[in-house]
């Protein structure tokens, strides 16, 4: 059993990067009348305390949404998604990428939520209160085995800890995996920017690959604490809606 927790971590730069781009791509998509699918393989636990022991330890949220909220606009999908959350659970809550989808998405929409941890998963099935039921599973077999979903419209988010250092190999292969599967879902990957650099040959396969409509968002941040290795966060999307790379651009610019 794998040992990463966000609850450390949680609304750190790469969150918010994450975030911010998950959010407006779901609020771009429940603009057409019609049904979506969210899928996710790395589900976390879904709703965090900034305020808790864990999160004050390391102060990575204070460096990242603490610091960079204020830069979203109120009319922002991310600044908006952040008060809904706010006013239900309180002014330290910050909401993970499955409540962000249970949040914005509509009661016709689906979500398929994968997360293995014991206490991870029984998290995320309290934060979620019933709307949906995780599963306890491989999150890339789960999203393998649901594609093509229905409805057919969609997003599937990658976001794996990278414990397991052979994910940056295997990953190409599972994207063009689920994208022969479900040629039409955006498919969303994220991946941390270390000072070694081990994500740039995933990068590399990814962009060999001639995925459609692939765009792909990197921002800068000095490490959040002395000795901490992540300088930056990226997102690589795969049929990414129109409008994303001027999105991605912008936000980059809140980094700056």
């Amino acid at each position: 059993m794998l040992s990463y927790q966000h609850l450390y971590h949680a609304g750190n730069p790469a969150d918010v990067h994450k975030h911010a781009i998950l959010a407006w791509m779901l609020d771009r998509l429940i603009q057409k009348p019609k049904p979506l699918t969210y899928i996710e393989t790395h589900a976390g636990r879904g709703l965090y305390d900034l305020g808790s022991a864990e999160a004050l330890k390391t102060g990575e949220a204070a460096a990242g949404v603490g610091r960079m909220l204020s830069k979203f606009g109120q009319d922002s999908a991310f600044a908006r998604v952040i008060s809904q959350v706010r006013a239900q659970h309180g002014a330290q809550a910050y909401p993970g990428s499955p409540l962000i989808a249970a949040t914005m998405l509509r009661a016709e929409d689906r979500i398929h939520l994968a997360e293995l941890h014991p206490q991870e998963h029984a998290a995320l099935s309290m934060a979620l209160r019933g709307r949906v039921k995780p599963r306890k599973a491989d999150g890339f077999e789960l999203a393998l085995s649901l594609c093509p979903p229905e409805p057919r419209r969609g997003v599937v988010l990658i976001d794996p800890s990278y414990e397991i250092k052979a994910d940056y190999d295997r990953l190409p292969k599972i994207i063009g995996q689920i994208h022969k599967a479900w040629n039409v879902g955006v498919i969303a990957l994220w991946y941390p920017i270390l000072k070694d650099g081990r994500h740039r040959a995933m990068i590399r396969a990814l962009e060999r690959a001639d995925l459609p409509k692939a765009v792909k968002s990197e921002v800068s941040f000095p490490p959040v604490r002395e000795g901490h290795g992540m300088v930056g966060s990226g997102m690589f999307v795969v049929n990414a809606p129109f409008g994303l790379e001027d999105e991605a651009a912008a936000l980059a610019k809140l980094f700056g």
